[in-house]
């Protein structure tokens, strides 16, 4: 297939290695566009026949700060909300193993894009977490798929103080297969993806496959928590106070309601 880029995004498969890179730099702040443009890159990839492996890489200084505080508004949240909804669900069904190589930090939906992929390898320096409880905001995805990844104590923590841990940290609690120096990043990635295109094709989809029966039946729960975000923490003052204090550069003042 060769390139395909967008504005936001790059798509690029080799063989039988694909590379969905987020290319929205300094920080790849992910926005509406962006993440419509993931969805279609994301089905594309999903056609080739011949691959084995997708990357999710990006461009810039971070991984990924996030989505853009200006799409958690009360008049794009929901919209914001599915498309979320669907990425995710799309790279975590991605019918072939997908590996995350996490460089600066993955923070917010970045995490939440790690979380969806099968492995994930960090380069030592980088931080991850969910901070949107410090904006009076909840992280639907990471709620349901941090637990399981990480168990309830380190989840519970992550989601709950919004502090993020560092590379090594993730390492520990398997949050990411590995931290790595950064020098050692790519090749420790392309060392693993070497080992993945070695294999039988039809095999590797149907272990996939098999992987996700175990793994990802959580969509219906997921509508759920979303539910709460739309429909309860939306109508919350705090969560307006959140943002506008974000976007003001000041520090919020809770009404606790």
């Amino acid at each position: 297939m060769g390139d395909l880029k967008f504005e936001f995004t790059n798509l690029k498969v080799q063989e039988s290695v694909g590379s969905l890179t987020l290319n929205r730099p300094p920080v790849n702040v992910i926005n509406i566009p962006m993440l419509r443009e993931l969805i279609e890159a994301l089905e594309v990839a999903a056609g080739e026949s011949e691959l084995k492996v997708l990357q999710l890489r990006a461009e810039g200084k971070l991984f990924s700060a996030g989505v853009d505080v200006l799409d958690h508004t009360a008049d794009r949240a929901e919209e914001m909300i599915a498309l979320v909804e669907q990425v995710c669900v799309s790279l975590a069904e991605f019918p072939v193993p997908t590996i995350a190589v996490v460089h600066g930090h993955a923070l917010g939906g970045g995490c939440e894009l790690v979380l969806c992929c099968d492995m994930a390898w960090m380069a030592e320096g980088a931080t991850i977490g969910q901070p949107e409880i410090k904006l009076s905001a909840l992280a639907p995805l990471a709620t349901l798929l941090l637990p399981p990844a990480i168990g309830p104590r380190w989840a519970a923590q992550m989601l709950f103080t919004g502090e993020a841990v560092d590379a090594k940290t993730a390492e520990e609690i398997g949050l990411v297969n590995a931290a790595v120096p950064p020098g050692d990043l790519d090749r420790t990635v392309a060392e693993v993806t070497a080992q993945l295109s070695s294999l039988s094709s039809a095999a590797s989809r149907l272990n996939k496959k098999s992987y996700l029966v175990v793994t990802r039946g959580w969509k219906s729960t997921m509508k759920e928590i979303n539910e709460i975000y739309l429909k309860e923490l939306m109508a919350l003052e705090d969560a307006q106070e959140g943002l506008e204090a974000f976007m003001e550069k000041r520090e919020p003042v809770w009404q606790n309601k």
